[in-house]
């Protein structure tokens, strides 16, 4: 819980309202290169879901098979 207290208020106010259970070392990892890249918290969170978002189709297909939501 100690790696969570220490993620950056913007990514914490993210996984607040993630869908999947990010580890913190994971999500500070894609964090820093999302910020580095676009120098921009929001547009750092912005890419965030969208890789969550990715991670879900993955899995829904894996799950329910790559026809879902047909």
């Amino acid at each position: 819980m100690a790696a969570y207290d220490r993620l950056p208020p913007d990514l914490r106010l993210w996984l607040a309202g993630a869908a999947l259970p990010w580890s913190a070392t994971s999500v500070l990892r894609l964090w820093k290169r999302a910020l580095k890249e676009t120098g921009c918290p929001q547009a750092a969170r912005d890419r965030l879901a969208r890789a969550e978002q990715k991670i879900l189709a993955q899995e829904a297909a894996r799950v329910w098979g790559a026809a879902y939501p047909a």
